[in-house]
């Protein structure tokens, strides 16, 4: 059987213009070090390895995956906004229901900075039953979240130059 995320790790048919400049920045948390340190990890090599010079990625640190969007939204408005955010989290399960109020706030939150902001934002937090299971979608045994997320910023800066230049052929 074929791994369901094998699709995601491939740029084909997605041209990136002067992929020399791209400029990425990762958003990550404090909480779940280990499984963070993995996802980073994996995101930067990834990155390296499509061709992103390590000049043009930053990286930041926030407390917690509820503050991902806000930590997103300053970096979209610096002065050097970058062509995509990567937002790097992990939410375990806990004995309430605090997880599902966190996970919909962080989805809802970032999803509207993408769309406001014209920027692709990239939701690259692990959402989990336990740690067990973080650990095996960040590690690569059951997905690589890092992985996957470097693909989806890539491939969406991909898209929105495609678009911008179909808009730029046709006159009105």
């Amino acid at each position: 059987m074929a791994n369901p995320t094998e699709n995601i790790y491939s740029l084909n048919n997605y041209d990136i213009d002067s992929i020399d400049s791209i400029r990425i920045t990762i958003v990550n948390t404090e909480w779940n070090p280990e499984i963070i340190a993995q996802l980073t990890t994996s995101c930067l090599d990834t990155l390296a390895k499509l061709g992103i010079e390590k000049a043009h990625i930053d990286t930041i640190t926030v407390p917690g995956s509820f503050e991902l969007p806000l930590g997103a939204k300053y970096i979209l408005g610096s002065k050097d906004k970058p062509d995509a955010v990567i937002c790097l989290g992990c939410v375990i399960q806990g004995e309430t229901k605090h997880d599902d109020y966190i996970n919909h706030s962080i989805s809802k939150s970032i999803s509207q900075l993408s769309l406001m902001t014209n920027t692709p934002v990239i939701l690259g937090v692990l959402t989990t039953n336990n740690k067990d299971q973080a650990v095996a979608r960040a590690n690569g045994t059951k997905g690589d979240k890092g992985k996957e997320s470097a693909y989806a910023a890539l491939k969406m800066i991909s898209i929105k130059q495609r678009c911008q230049s179909a808009k730029s052929k046709i006159s009105f």
